[in-house]
């Protein structure tokens, strides 16, 4: 990927002239089975440019409780795009149908109209479990208004899954994935749909700050994460799996969150959540809290077999000294 980045050839992006960052864009399309794609800095753009194409100010958008672009952007939407959300159970890690046509239906009683729906697949406030296919479909035929995917870790549904990257976003009228986290680029995510929501999603990610120029060295790392990233993948759910053991082990009481680990992430809640995490860097392992409960760990390309079987070990020495404290 280095190697990649250090020979792009490059050219200027915010007039459409480099060739790599085409070329993505172009790859990733053909992946999800969209007419286009835009190259973004940040996941987190990537669902505001949809946002902001698929809603007007003032518009509702029906989530997940604790989706990302509720919970995780900072408040983003409803300052970038000037929506609100309505938000509904997402536990299993898909959103209840019953709910959504319910928020749907409010129009006629007043309510401000829902004019799109974002599902997230993987969903990574529950423990990164994949969307179930079935109920995705289910869902995008019952309601009438445009579904976004934020597909931050999609292509780990589709390795965990077996179900396409097509299949999983044919259902959305726009979807997005990050090139980073598990796929292990260093910058970037892409947004693909119609060309013409694209069309006015390049006007947005230049509103947003997020036209860069000689872009074509992160692509041409983007480019190496689609090739070689995603097949890869399984050895991070592997590894996971093994590290949901360890959790288990430590923590009898607090059961995974989602269950059996499906994907990269584990996650489990417990009310010293945060004491937890310090414990374990004193360890020199490095997890996360995703509210003040709840514990994440996320597997990646840098991690190795004895880095989980060493986290394994700090788990059941920190578990002592949480339940003796």
């Amino acid at each position: 990927m280095r190697a990649a980045m250090a020979d792009a050839v490059v050219g200027d992006d915010g007039f459409g002239e480099d060739a790599l960052v085409r070329e993505l864009e172009e790859r990733y399309a053909a992946l999800v089975g969209k007419e286009a794609a835009i190259f973004v800095p940040s996941g987190v753009m990537a669902n505001q440019i949809a946002v902001r194409v698929l809603t007007t100010p003032g518009d509702v958008i029906v989530a997940g409780h604790h989706a990302h672009v509720v919970s995780f952007e900072m408040g983003a939407s409803s300052r970038n795009a000037g929506v609100q959300f309505a938000t509904v159970d997402d536990d299993g890690g898909a959103l209840r149908h019953e709910a959504v046509l319910d928020a749907l239906d409010g129009e006629a009683d007043h309510w401000a109209g829902v004019r799109a729906v974002v599902v997230e697949n993987t969903n990574m406030f529950q423990g990164g479990t994949p969307y179930p296919i079935a109920d995705l479909e289910a869902l995008a035929a019952a309601v009438s208004v445009p579904l976004h995917m934020d597909g931050a870790r999609l292509f780990n549904a589709v390795v965990a899954t077996g179900v396409s990257a097509a299949r999983y976003a044919a259902p959305a009228t726009t979807v997005m994935s990050c090139l980073s986290k598990g796929l292990a680029a260093p910058v970037g995510s892409v947004l693909a749909g119609p060309r013409e929501l694209m069309d006015r999603g390049r006007v947005e990610r230049k509103r947003l700050g997020g036209a860069m120029r000689q872009a074509g060295f992160l692509a041409a790392a983007g480019l190496v994460a689609l090739d070689e990233g995603i097949d890869r993948l399984a050895e991070d759910h592997a590894r996971a799996r093994v590290l949901g053991q360890a959790v288990t082990a430590a923590f009898p009481n607090h059961p995974l969150v989602g269950g059996a680990v499906a994907t990269n992430i584990v996650a489990f809640d417990h009310p010293r959540a945060r004491a937890i995490v310090a414990h374990l860097e004193a360890h020199d392992v490095w997890a996360g809290t995703v509210s003040p409960t709840r514990v994440r760990f996320v597997t990646h390309r840098d991690n190795r077999d004895e880095d989980v079987e060493r986290a394994a070990d700090a788990l059941l020495t920190v578990a002592r000294v949480v339940n003796e404290s």
